[in-house]
């Protein structure tokens, strides 16, 4: 597939024995997973119809069309599933989604490019920007707040921040 496509969810193996799978979703609502129409591979060569039919601990029960048994359930273990990012929901102008920040270069205040978005992260407590910076091998960590980046402008592919004194010095070394 040649366009952009968005991971929302991962297959943990079978449930039960007559086909259904474990299915872990990573859309903000969990339920929307099956909202999003067929899911993909990554490579866009299958793709599956999902029902849900249970919760699970940390996951849900799933039919997806074309599983029937409980073998073909267990080697679809690992396998992502995804969606072209065209079927997002539009959001407000100051919410952005993690693969749209990817990519982006960061500037500094004075106009200076430091490096690019290599990654979003989030460990629970806030999501944190993984920037590579320019010249180097190593990526800096900043935290996603409007304090340390005031503009975020995804049509030009960029965004500026306005980092703790220090930060990105010490990369450089």
């Amino acid at each position: 597939m040649s366009e952009a496509m968005i991971i929302v969810g991962a297959l943990a193996g079978a449930f039960g024995v007559k086909g259904e799978v474990r299915l872990k979703s990573f859309t903000s609502d969990p339920e929307d997973i099956a909202l999003y129409g067929p899911l993909f591979t990554e490579d866009g060569s299958r793709s599956f119809e999902v029902r849900l039919t249970g919760h699970i601990k940390n996951a849900f029960s799933a039919r997806l069309s074309g599983v029937q048994t409980k073998e073909q359930a267990d080697a679809l273990r690992g396998l992502q599933l995804f969606v072209p990012r065209k079927k997002f929901p539009k959001l407000p102008d100051d919410e952005f989604y993690y693969a749209d920040l990817v990519g982006l270069s960061v500037f500094d205040a004075g106009g200076r490019q430091v490096g690019q978005i290599k990654a979003v992260q989030n460990h629970g407590a806030s999501d944190l920007l993984e920037i590579l910076t320019d010249g180097g091998s190593q990526s800096v960590l900043l935290p996603f707040t409007r304090l340390n980046v005031p503009t975020v402008d995804i049509a030009s592919g960029k965004i500026i921040i306005d980092p703790p004194e220090g930060l990105f010095e010490d990369s450089a070394k």
